[in-house]
């Protein structure tokens, strides 16, 4: 039975790889389900982010960003933020303040136009520029697409999150619960434990490594006392020289990865975590399908 007056809907965040689509949907849901990068393309799924209050409830859809694939993976990942256009309520269009037009953005544009869906325009970063140099942003962008609002936020410090929150709410119609008021996520927690993990390779390896990374949970054993879950998990890279690296001189590169994969694990499931990593050569995975159902890439997405 649906409250009276309780509103809903599903919500699009799409934008050019790296403009801050993860950290606004952590900083919407106050805890991180989706991981964050200063690389782009971190992101490689759909994520659905759910929040709830007394009078509404809004899914997010954290797509990856869409920019022209290199390699089937890249195909299946602007596949995924393509379809995902047609599938919601409302779309959040984030561009990145710092950088400004570009165009890649003219690329994404030009989706957007044939869909029927509002649009908000989303100015994130705001806090990396001067006021001044908004104005004539917004008349750019104004000029490109009828942007049914425009928002200046900062995901990272929250400022102006509070106001988009409401603008998307006065624009969903009235309609049911999807999720339990107090689930974030429709992931399982094996994908975010994956993802924490592939999280921490992005931010200690460089150049050619972070891309060619996939994280594949073995095993994931809750032990009796309860108090303690068994993990095993395998990393996936592309060549041996990739393996070098993420195992580190005398394995301190993997063990770092571990250990700070291990903290936000145990923040995520409220109990100690055993973690044990391994890494694995499966030579230009990213253009195999077969890998790619392997590593949790489904052809149902594309």
């Amino acid at each position: 039975m649906n409250k009276e007056g309780f509103k809903s809907g599903f919500v699009s965040i799409i934008g050019r790889p790296n403009v801050g689509k993860s950290t606004l949907l952590n900083q919407v849901l106050g805890q991180k389900i989706a991981i964050m990068s200063d690389k782009p393309q971190t992101t490689r799924n759909k994520i659905q982010g759910v929040y709830t209050n007394e009078d509404s409830q809004i899914v997010f859809i954290d797509t990856p960003g869409i920019h022209k694939p290199k390699h089937k993976l890249g195909d299946y990942m602007t596949k995924i933020a393509q379809n995902t256009l047609n599938e919601v309520d409302l779309i959040l269009f984030l561009i990145n303040a710092e950088e400004g037009y570009g165009r890649g953005d003219q690329f994404i544009i030009d989706r957007l136009e044939k869909t029927d869906q509002p649009i908000f325009l989303v100015i994130n970063k705001i806090d990396k520029v001067h006021p001044d140099d908004l104005l004539p942003l917004i008349a750019q962008y104004r000029e490109k697409l009828n942007f049914a609002e425009i928002i200046p936020i900062s995901a990272l410090n929250g400022n102006n999150v509070t106001t988009l929150m409401e603008q998307i709410t006065r624009y969903l119609e009235e309609g049911p619960q999807y999720y339990p008021e107090d689930q974030v996520t429709d992931h399982p927690e094996r994908f975010i434990v994956a993802e924490l993990i592939r999280e921490k390779v992005l931010h200690l390896t460089r150049e050619e490594v972070p891309h060619s990374v996939a994280v594949v949970i073995d095993q994931m054993v809750p032990q009796e006392s309860g108090n303690l879950v068994d993990i095993t998990a395998t990393i996936i890279v592309e060549r041996p020289s990739q393996k070098g690296i993420i195992i580190g001189k005398q394995g301190k590169m993997l063990k770092e990865v571990g250990s700070r994969a291990r903290v936000d694990m145990e923040h995520l499931l409220g109990s100690k975590v055993y973690l044990e990593l391994w890494v694995k050569v499966q030579k230009d995975w990213r253009n195999r399908p077969f890998n790619l159902r392997d590593y949790g890439f489904n052809e149902e997405d594309y």
